[in-house]
């Protein structure tokens, strides 16, 4: 049974977060493009460790910080909340076991989003996004860090 519902599980996850490609480039080139249009300034981190952890604007609903727009943006959401583990761990977990990490950390986990991985958090693997592009995904990674558990 637990064999079923982790094949079922990984079928859900690899679905939803990738895999649409259907011979025609261009889309997967617009997206690539899209990424590097959006390139994290310093005042942008700045931006991300001051701001709220809501995640959203006071006034519509948008997200209040570049991190927070990339990953609204992206499929994040399909695994993983801020407060609460879904497929993937909740964002305030990642930022609480990596508070005390080395410096590198961003550069790491910058690279487990853009390539994909497993094994920290369980046996369910994380899809790669191979169009985010590296500045995009330290922005991520930076916001991410920054939210606290509640």
């Amino acid at each position: 049974m637990k064999k079923v519902l982790f094949f079922i599980g990984l079928s859900l996850a690899i679905t939803a977060c990738g895999g649409n490609k259907t011979g025609n480039d261009s889309a997967a080139d617009s997206t690539s493009a899209a990424n590097k249009t959006a390139v994290a300034t310093n005042s942008d981190a700045a931006q991300d460790t001051a701001a709220s952890h809501n995640g959203t604007d006071k006034a519509g609903g948008t997200p209040a910080t570049k991190g927070a727009q990339l990953i609204a943006g992206a499929d994040c959401a399909t695994c993983h909340k801020e407060q609460q583990k879904i497929v993937g761990p909740a964002f305030a977990d990642v930022a609480e076991k990596y508070k005390s990490a080395p410096a590198g950390i961003v550069d790491t986990l910058a690279n487990k989003i853009i390539k994909g991985g497993s094994g920290h958090w369980g046996t369910t693997p994380m899809t790669p996004h191979p169009a985010l592009s590296m500045d995009d995904a330290k922005t991520i990674v930076k916001y991410i860090l920054t939210i606290k558990k509640q």
